[in-house]
């Protein structure tokens, strides 16, 4: 980053502690710690899941679940704003410090256009009419790169990309010119080139407008690209802190330096080249309906997947990477027959081109597929055992129930989780636990092909590298062929012995991973790699 003209200090959070009152007695989420961020300075707060990065930021902002309380001070203008009254606090918070969150689907309203949503702050805040505040706002979707802002500025959330929704976002916290922007895992859903464009964008408009950014995340490729100073959290408490050159240079806590080893590594060999294939599309072409062109116009379709061709071999991984709505997906749920499609399908020995729903199901035991979100994948109101058991009812019904219990104790055991997990509920678990679970239903079946959508995305760099460990170890003991689909480049890297790029639906570019990696033909991957190891 830019030397920092202004040493002034606009946040200044000291012993601050923020307790959550439940049934079993009080959760100590943060342990009285203290910071400080300056005019025009980025400072990181890093740490796993669970380590207060988050609850930290929302009790400073009094956005704390109704369990919870927050001591301590936090200085903004000379006066403490913790436990402000609420309509003191909400002068400032909105527009002196406004907040960017992780998963802008879920912090607009979905109902309302995003010109009306981004307009509000202006209106509450700086007493503009609506047409002061429109024009307000078409500057801002201009300055934040919404292209065609003229007509975006009546679209609705779910009209836009992730990466233009998270842009939404930041209009709507840059609309007043705040002072300090806490950004909370601003990138971590996106892809790579959309996360470097968001960055790019967060670091040009905090030149221009001088103000302190709070980056909270996970991603120390990101915290290295950004940020000038770092703090390390850990069950609560900083547990180092420093320049970002003496974090990543001269890390001094065991667990600052298991964060920075905690990349994703090694390779894997490829199969022999007599390996059997298990699983084949050739030309496979998925077409959606996306509604009618007008009155007495032929309804339009949309063209998904275009004429790819993939063949999988026992023990084999295949890393399928590019951007969102490059098709990586829904090619891996045409290959498993879970959506219509053109093509021709074989799994080992067996056609299962023309098979129906029905026809399928002898094959669904051995064609297992592992989702991105475990905790939307796995249902809140059953206990794990009989989650993970779910399978054993349709391609096993013959098991009883003795059976049915010892099979999942031993899926448990296989994925590193306690057998007694099984008369728990998903909601109990941590992130990384969760997708543990969704290992084992898909385990305990005894698979050939494992479909693995993004199951790592969502996850903690630590516990990515556990979750890619435990993936080898089953691949290794049980023959597995996967295919990993993913827009993590590092995680592709460490998983597959052969990769395919996709952008519009089509393959690109694909090979041997190293010859992919080290030797890209095409510009889309190199753009790619740069964008996902530049920093």
């Amino acid at each position: 980053m830019d030397d920092k003209t202004n040493n002034e200090t606009v946040l200044a959070v000291s012993d601050l502690k923020v307790t959550f009152a439940t049934p079993d007695g009080t959760v100590e989420a943060v342990k009285g710690i203290s910071f400080s961020v300056k005019k025009g300075e980025t400072l990181a707060i890093v740490g796993e899941s669970g380590s207060g990065k988050s609850q930290t930021m929302m009790g400073i902002m009094g956005l704390l679940a109704k369990n919870g309380d927050v001591t301590g001070e936090a200085v903004y203008g000379g006066r403490n704003i913790v436990g402000l009254p609420f309509g003191e606090l909400n002068k400032v918070r909105g527009a002196k410090i406004t907040m960017i969150f992780q998963e802008p689907m879920t912090s607009l309203d979905p109902l309302y256009r995003i010109g009306k949503q981004i307009s509000e702050p202006l209106i509450h805040h700086r007493g503009m009419n609506k047409a002061q505040a429109r024009a307000r706002v078409l500057e801002l979707l201009k300055l934040v790169g919404i292209p065609d802002p003229e007509r975006r500025i009546d679209s609705y959330p779910h009209e836009m990309s992730g990466g233009q929704r998270q842009r939404v976002m930041i209009a709507m916290a840059l609309a007043n010119e705040p002072d300090v922007l806490i950004a909370d895992e601003p990138t971590t859903a996106l892809d790579v080139t959309i996360q470097a464009q968001i960055l790019t964008l967060l670091a040009d408009l905090q030149k221009r407008f001088g103000m302190a950014i709070v980056l909270i995340t996970h991603d120390l490729g990101v915290v290295k690209h950004v940020a000038d100073r770092v703090a390390v959290m850990r069950k609560g408490e900083i547990v180092e802190q420093g320049s970002r050159d003496d974090i990543f240079g001269n890390a001094q806590h065991d667990y600052t330096k298991m964060l920075l080893a905690a990349e994703p590594s090694g390779t894997k060999p490829p199969p022999a080249d007599d390996a059997p294939v298990v699983l084949e599309g050739r030309n496979v072409t998925v077409d959606f309906d996306i509604g009618s062109g007008g009155f007495l116009r032929p309804n339009r379709t949309f063209r998904a997947v275009d004429q790819v061709s993939v063949r999988l071999r026992q023990g084999q991984t295949i890393g399928i990477v590019g951007e969102s709505g490059s098709g990586k997906s829904t090619l891996g749920r045409a290959l498993l027959k879970l959506l219509a499609a053109d093509g021709a399908f074989r799994f080992e020995t067996a056609d299962i081109s023309n098979l129906d729903r029905a026809g399928m199901r002898p094959f669904r035991r051995q064609l297992q597929l592992v989702f991105q979100d475990p905790y939307g994948s796995l249902s809140p109101r059953q206990t794990v055992g009989e989650i993970i058991t779910e399978g054993l009812y349709v391609h096993e019904p013959q098991l009883s129930r003795a059976e049915r219990d010892a099979r999942a104790i031993a899926a448990l055991k296989e994925v590193g989780l306690d057998p007694a997990a099984r008369n728990r509920y998903p909601h109990e678990f941590s992130g990384g636990q969760r997708q543990r679970i969704a290992i084992a239903r898909s385990m305990i079946l005894k698979p050939k092909v494992v479909i693995l959508d993004e199951p790592t995305s969502a996850l903690d760099r630590s516990v990515q590298r556990q979750v890619i460990e435990l993936l080898r170890d089953l691949q290794d003991k049980h023959g597995l062929s996967y295919v990993f689909i993913s827009h993590d480049l590092s995680v592709i890297r460490a998983m597959s012995d052969h990769v395919i790029v996709m952008k519009n639906g089509k393959i690109v570019e694909q090979g041997e991973t190293e010859a992919i990696f080290d030797h890209p033909q095409e510009d889309y991957t190199r753009d790619l790699i740069a964008a996902a190891f530049s920093h």
